[in-house]
């Protein structure tokens, strides 16, 4: 392998070098207990209450709002169980959320079906755009959380999660967004935000693995997901891991700092959609212009995405089918089956997803590279040669 492209940020990105410096002194000195009363867990504490009030900052927020936790998937399972259970108690045992949404966010709502609760799955269109007319149908008195993710994994599509918070609102539910793509493409102010819980996963952003956050808008309380100590103000329980909670601060800070770059993302973006949509039999998928910056998602005809994937990366090239926390699965994703993707054809889907990191030579190799990889595997399938010989 002569050459090598990382194009796979959406299912995680490598640790920056201003992370990694951010987080050393929580190894060789400020390694205290930050709930010990003594100056050592004075010294971690004060790190940690720094750490928070930066990330309240980047997000236009208060500190008291920010909670840890270990990842986006807890945060989730955290803002959708605890709503449901406390709003139980006052009747509202209905829940909304989309067919595209993250499986840590699908999983959890099955679960709470088989608890009693009953859950609507809005439908999205063709660029998986939620339909409001059919979230305003399904929204009633008894809703207890609407759960909309800011902007999907897959297909990069950014939902107009103000229009549908408002729509929440309006029939007295709370609004919760899996934000974790969304951070680091969009500037989010949660002043201006109207939603009541948003989760944000550390890895996709340069931090580690292993640190996530929920934001809990003042004057909402939910159930704990975890009993324990008094940590999180007893809300989320453990021991904080402080080295990742102030990586997590540095990284937003300078994903942050970073936006502006992303106009030059969404030009290599584009120039990977112009290309490969040239190929015949080819499509976009997701919504052309209301996408991630990053995000490049095509699907070919009569070739499975698993096979390109392979192809790909024996050219030093990384990519992935969808979801890589649905990876090890030969099912179609059900985010393009929900946008009307034939079924067949969902298998033949390749995400490219790109940062600031990546250079237009590594856009050019792409390019190079991967229309040569569909015409050799079309030529392997017979359904190919069925077109050919129909053409």
């Amino acid at each position: 392998m002569s050459r090598f492209v990382y194009a796979d940020n959406a299912a995680t990105t490598p640790v920056s070098r201003e992370v990694i410096e951010a987080m050393q002194p929580c190894f060789t000195d400020v390694w205290g207990n930050p709930s010990s009363q003594h100056a050592k867990g004075a010294e971690a504490k004060n790190m940690l209450d720094d750490a928070r009030a930066r990330i309240a900052a980047v997000f236009n927020c208060k500190p008291s709002e920010i909670y840890f936790t270990s990842c986006g998937t807890e945060s989730d399972n955290w803002a959708i169980r605890g709503a449901a259970y406390r709003a139980r108690a006052k009747g509202r045992t209905h829940i909304v959320t989309s067919a595209i949404e993250h499986h840590a966010v699908l999983h959890t709502c099955k679960a709470l079906e088989k608890e009693g609760f009953t859950v609507t799955y809005v439908g999205v269109d063709e660029f998986g755009v939620v339909k409001l007319d059919e979230l305003r149908e399904a929204v009633t008195e008894k809703t207890a959380v609407v759960a909309i993710m800011y902007a999907n994994n897959e297909v990069g599509t950014i939902e107009p999660i103000e229009e549908i918070a408002n729509i929440a609102h309006a029939a007295g539910a709370l609004m919760f967004t899996d934000a974790v793509q969304a951070v680091g493409n969009v500037d989010i102010d949660l002043e201006k935000l109207p939603v009541d819980m948003l989760s944000v996963s550390g890895h996709k952003i340069h931090a580690p693995k292993g640190i996530g956050l929920l934001y809990i808008r003042k004057g909402v309380v939910i159930n704990n997901l975890i009993e324990g100590g008094g940590q999180e103000k007893r809300k989320r329980p453990g021991t904080e891991n402080l080295p990742y909670i102030v990586g997590l601060a540095k990284a937003l800070e300078v994903a942050k700092a970073r936006l502006p770059e992303l106009d030059r993302v969404r030009k290599m973006r584009d120039r990977l959609i112009d290309a490969l949509t040239e190929i015949p039999y080819s499509r976009l998928n997701g919504h052309r212009t209301d996408r991630l910056a990053g995000n490049v998602n095509v699907g070919f005809e009569f070739i499975e995405g698993e096979s390109m994937l392979l192809w790909l990366d024996i050219a030093g090239i990384c990519v992935s089918t969808g979801s890589a926390c649905s990876s090890e699965s030969l099912e179609a994703s059900h985010v393009l089956l929900a946008m009307g993707v034939p079924h067949e054809q969902a298998h033949g889907s390749v995400r490219i997803s790109i940062t600031h990191e990546n250079t237009e030579e590594e856009i050019d190799y792409i390019i190079e590279q991967l229309p040569p990889i569909v015409e050799r595997l079309r030529n392997m399938s017979p359904l190919w040669e069925d077109v050919v010989k129909n053409k």
